[in-house]
């Protein structure tokens, strides 16, 4: 009679274990949505690389496997709502990665907001990503840092005095920190003697560099993507322009320079990463796994460092709160700090921004050469 109890008392103790026991053993969810494809799809690619490498050395979380669901936002912010309403709806994801933009992160960040469900975007710059936002977090500088870097260094490295500005004036990314840029050059005792614009997806610069030339400006600041500072450095070099040229973030990829070629040559930029300049443990261990899993590509740049921090830091968060739950999650990444992150150590504030150094680039015999790093 007693083994008979025993048993019954098991059975039902086991009955009351199963749901616990299934829970434990379902896959962490976290879904990803970039530029796969359409204008800004190199950002998302390399992004998309660096998260897959991430993820590749923490493959697993509290006992349970990682499972990663990527959505293609085809560079749209329709497509990146679409995309965020899906990830959280159908594929029933716990936390977020994405998006690779400024005006992308800003369709599909309000959507997880309301879902109270995290979000890191790895390389949305623009400061209204974050604002006012408990759930939406990032692991790159902002472009009010990002500005004021770039003007300090034109004003001080370039002796500029006088700066000329293009601006696509289609990306919110773009428009913001030619506005930063602006405001601190002017603040620094520089003026803007020429300010122009252009729209994603232009050919022909012709007439706003004429309006640049007629200036004659110490220092041109494009705060673009690399297509179009591409296409308007070579134009810039037939016109016979000769001035510095100053980028942004944007404008760390691959395709500056094939578009670009010997135009691009000796331009600067701001940027997040240079393999170069990576000191953190977490950095040389992520350095070698990329590159044995990706040969052939000729660089870990900071698309590549700054995917992968955004995985790193979701699931260190995830780690310290013990639990995937989105409140829990949210309080342990806005708790984040001194994190030996790929690019570099980093707090995280309830702001959701990131703190953290950036370097200054330059472009030097078709390579991306690391000249120096600046603190915040």
């Amino acid at each position: 009679m007693r083994a008979r109890m025993r048993a019954i008392i098991w059975g039902v103790a086991l009955l009351f274990c199963l749901p616990a026991m299934a829970w434990a053993q379902e896959p962490i969810r976290i879904g990803v949505y970039l530029p796969m494809t359409g204008g800004m799809a190199s950002f998302g690619q390399m992004e998309w690389a660096g998260i897959q490498t991430a993820h590749s050395l923490k493959p697993t979380l509290m006992g349970r496997k990682v499972e990663l669901f990527l959505v293609d936002t085809k560079s749209d912010k329709i497509e990146a709502a679409n995309a965020v309403s899906r990830l959280i709806e159908k594929n029933k994801v716990q936390a977020i990665i994405g998006e690779a933009i400024s005006g992308n992160t800003l369709a599909g960040g309000p959507i997880a907001e309301k879902a109270k469900i995290p979000m890191v975007s790895p390389t949305a710059t623009n400061p209204l990503v974050t604002q006012g936002k408990k759930y939406i977090f990032r692991v790159c500088f902002v472009d009010t840092f990002q500005g004021e870097a770039a003007a300090k260094f034109a004003f001080h490295n370039f002796k500029a005095r006088r700066a000329a500005v293009l601006t696509d004036k289609s990306q919110d990314y773009c428009v913001g920190l030619a506005e930063y840029f602006k405001k601190a050059f002017i603040r620094m005792g520089g003026k803007i003697v020429a300010e122009t614009f252009c729209q994603s997806g232009d050919q022909d610069f012709s007439a706003q560099l004429s309006v640049i030339m007629a200036a004659k400006p110490d220092v041109l600041f494009v705060p673009n993507y690399y297509t179009e500072d591409a296409l308007m450095a070579r134009q810039a070099k037939e016109l016979g322009l000769t001035v510095p040229i100053f980028a942004s973030d944007g404008a760390q990829t691959p395709e500056l320079i094939q578009i670009g070629g010997e135009a691009v040559e000796g331009i600067h930029f701001i940027g997040h990463f240079h393999s170069k300049g990576a000191t953190t443990p977490l950095s040389k261990e992520f350095l070698k796994a990329f590159q044995k899993k990706y040969p052939k590509e000729k660089e870990v740049n900071a698309f590549h460092a700054l995917g992968a921090d955004a995985y790193f830091v979701l699931v260190d968060a995830m780690e310290r709160a013990k639990s995937p739950e989105g409140q829990k999650v949210r309080q342990a990444l806005a708790g984040t700090k001194q994190f030996k992150a790929v690019s570099g150590t980093m707090d995280i504030g309830e702001d959701g921004n990131a703190v953290k150094s950036a370097v200054i680039l330059t472009v030097k015999k078709g390579e991306f050469a690391y000249l120096t790093t600046i603190n915040p």
